[in-house]
């Protein structure tokens, strides 16, 4: 993403009268595979990864969570298997370098036992994550690239259908697979009036009031604060279905990884704190460093009660989605 082609505005006045900070808390890749496929996504219910995120949730009343869903799952491997097809110049552009599952297998309106259990987590709101969240290329998981604003706007009216037809409550919030987010995506998020975007990983910058984002996906927004994306005029022209109240960014600033201490500097600063977590820790080839596992659980569980002990009512234990309603809200 450009300057040239969008713009960046900080939002300061977000919080509420009486909170210092806030909290939020998403975990991405949640989908109806089971640990009879490559991993579970959240496909074994209570059994499985989702019932550890329920626990953890009834430890912890205070916490509040974003699931981004993909609608139609397709990933079978999360690294190359195709390696000599992977070779050949102009094909390797132009074909996927691991098989899919068939289109379908893990689309949620066809697994109403998943939809139903999602929407009786407490405190949990849902959220699109991408359509397939495949590409072809080398940036296999990276589904927005190239296309159009238009083919990005179908992919998203195809999504929302899929979240529809399966009955699955969802706030109007797009995390982008792999983080990238190009200019055609935002400009469509925006025309379907989408509320916010998380499209910013920075787990490395120094945590200050006036720190940009410098890792993966968007760089130049705020590291702690959220942020307004608008299309510039010509990005978004006459005629539009934009939204004026604008599409708002957040930065993914800590997970499993992180300390301690860089959560509480961005409490110290007033910002966002958002911690990030892939429902699943190992499986299609790879282990995820922020997988949900018993492991990560016990670390959230010491983080969350250090900031309660530390801050009390001061903090805003909140979701992504109100966070940006708020903003939208109290935007000058």
């Amino acid at each position: 993403m450009t300057a040239t082609a969008m713009t960046l505005v900080e939002h300061h006045s977000w919080l509420p009268a009486g909170k210092r900070a806030a909290v939020c808390f998403n975990v991405d890749d949640v989908h109806p595979a089971t640990s009879r496929d490559e991993f579970d996504a959240g496909g074994d219910l209570g059994r499985g990864a989702l019932g550890r995120l329920e626990r953890l949730l009834e430890r912890n009343p205070s916490v509040r969570v974003t699931l981004f869903v993909p609608p139609d799952w397709r990933l079978q491997r999360l690294v190359p298997t195709r390696r000599w097809l992977t070779r050949i110049p102009f094909l390797r552009e132009r074909i996927h370098w691991a098989p899919l599952t068939p289109k379908g297998r893990f689309r949620v309106d066809r697994h109403p036992e998943f939809v139903s259990y999602l929407n009786a987590l407490p405190r949990t709101e849902c959220a699109v994550h991408g359509l397939n969240h495949a590409h072809v290329g080398p940036r296999m998981a990276v589904e927005f690239q190239e296309q159009s604003r238009s083919r990005c706007r179908a992919m998203l009216e195809e999504g929302r259908r899929i979240f529809a037809a399966a009955g699955l409550r969802h706030v109007q919030g797009f995390a982008p697979p792999a983080w990238n987010a190009p200019p055609a995506l935002c400009q469509a998020l925006s025309d379907a009036d989408f509320r916010f975007i998380t499209s910013a990983r920075d787990l490395d910058t120094a945590v200050t009031g006036e720190a940009r984002t410098a890792g993966s996906g968007l760089r130049g927004a705020s590291l702690i604060q959220p942020t307004f994306i608008r299309c510039t005029p010509e990005e978004n022209p006459t005629g539009a279905t934009a939204s004026s109240a604008g599409l708002v960014h957040f930065t993914t600033n800590f997970q499993a990884t992180s300390t301690i201490d860089r959560a509480l500097a961005i409490i110290e600063c007033g910002g966002l704190l958002l911690i990030r977590a892939h429902i699943f820790k190992t499986g299609g080839g790879i282990t995820m460093l922020d997988g949900l596992d018993n492991a990560y659980c016990d670390y959230l569980e010491r983080l969350w009660r250090e900031l309660e002990t530390r801050y009390g009512d001061a903090l805003w234990w909140t979701t992504l989605a109100e966070v940006a309603d708020r903003c939208r809200a109290t935007r000058s």
